[in-house]
């Protein structure tokens, strides 16, 4: 998913790969009223109480982004008899831009974190950084964000992942590189157990990271798993992975992913819930884009519709972790399935609103206004 949606990198053609988590959803498990002034009731949550140090533990590789935005005068799109999509440039020659934006401490579970933290949760992050000045920068947002920063490994002799993100209109191709760290489980005091992870993309050269993670979610069965995978986690397959599918409470997938995670029907939604049911998650969320999105939790079925944009999308980066991570957030609150879809498509639209994966991340008032005045059509139905 987005940062890291299933988007192929070639060497001089870049694929761009259609956004696929459009969504935006609300946290209380409440209805929009037909009422003339078009505002919704919003019923307390039960309150969240956790004795855990921490609500959730996101998992995985964090990054700098590059952002550089490209003239729409001098590239253009072309299109194969496959139906994929190709960002042409002119080649051996000098190409203008029309800006570029660094942005550091992004990535699927960097930007779960921030979410985390900026919609009120106990929020940790275990990650890799190089012993560079980038790596010190994201260790400083992540600390200026309310990120609990005590599992992020500095790796001395080696660089932080940095990636370049080019923007064409509100698209983007990102070309990435993710550095070789040596991958080792944090020891994790029981004083500092969190409630939930939250395991998301993470390097190719990681594989077998996952076995660890698997093995301490064994000695610590209370601990709940949200599993967004990333580009290499589903290249790796379900039965490389079958450990951490089996132990997920939620799995998160764009409907591309979810056949390709399952190997399901792609026109079938009951056949890609029953094939990613079988690999263990107890509950599944397939995003469809502009459609809106689904949830399954074995016996229930709900369809949520995107919330409507405030102002035409400027960045779509970003958009897929702000569904996921916020849909977590809600039920860790202690909100139900229902409610959790409600929250989840406002701060994915939100996200569009803004260059980059962070800074359109809304709080939980922010969340609630945007619930208040959402359109009376705007709710989880069942299917």
């Amino acid at each position: 998913m987005d940062n890291n949606g299933g988007i192929s990198h070639k060497d001089v053609h870049t694929t761009i790969m259609p956004p696929t988590t459009l969504m935006r959803s609300a946290v209380k498990p409440s209805y929009p009223a037909a009422d003339d002034t078009n505002q919704t009731s919003l019923p307390q949550a039960p309150a969240h109480q956790s004795t855990a140090a921490f609500d959730v533990m996101s998992v995985g590789d964090i990054v700098t982004d590059d952002f550089i935005d490209l003239l729409e005068n001098e590239e253009k799109l072309e299109h194969d008899s496959n139906g994929n999509n190709w960002l042409a440039v002119p080649f051996g020659t000098k190409i203008p831009y029309d800006h570029h934006d660094l942005i550091p401490a992004v990535g699927n579970a960097s930007n779960a974190a921030v979410a985390f933290a900026r919609l009120g949760l106990k929020s940790t992050f275990a990650t890799n950084v190089g012993g560079d000045q980038e790596g010190r920068e994201m260790i400083k947002i992540l600390q200026n964000e309310g990120v609990d920063h005590r599992f992020v490994k500095v790796n001395p002799d080696k660089k932080s992942n940095f990636h370049y993100v080019l923007r064409y209109k509100a698209e983007r191709t990102i070309l990435i590189k993710h550095e070789e760290y040596d991958y080792l489980w944090p020891k994790i005091g029981t004083n500092e157990l969190p409630e939930w992870i939250y395991f998301s993309s993470i390097s190719d050269h990681a594989i077998p990271y996952h076995d660890q993670v698997s093995d301490w979610l064994d000695e610590n069965p209370t601990v709940k798993l949200a599993f967004q995978p990333g580009t290499f986690q589903m290249e790796a397959g379900a039965e490389r992975l079958k450990r951490i599918y089996q132990k997920t409470n939620v799995l998160i997938l764009n409907r591309e992913e979810a056949v390709l995670v399952g190997g399901g029907n792609h026109d079938d939604l009951n056949d890609l819930f029953e094939r990613l049911h079988q690999l263990g998650p107890k509950l599944v969320v397939i995003t469809d884009g502009p459609n809106g999105a689904y949830t399954s939790d074995g016996q229930n079925k709900f369809k949520m519709p995107i919330y409507p944009d405030i102002a035409p999308p400027v960045d779509r980066t970003g958009a897929g972790d702000a569904f996921a991570s916020t849909f977590v957030a809600a039920l860790i609150k202690g909100n139900t399935i229902e409610g959790a879809l409600q929250w989840a498509p406002i701060n994915s639209m939100s996200v569009c609103q803004k260059v980059g994966a962070q800074a359109g991340l809304l709080k939980e008032s922010d969340l609630e206004h945007y619930l208040r005045n959402a359109p009376e059509w705007y709710r989880a139905e069942r299917i």
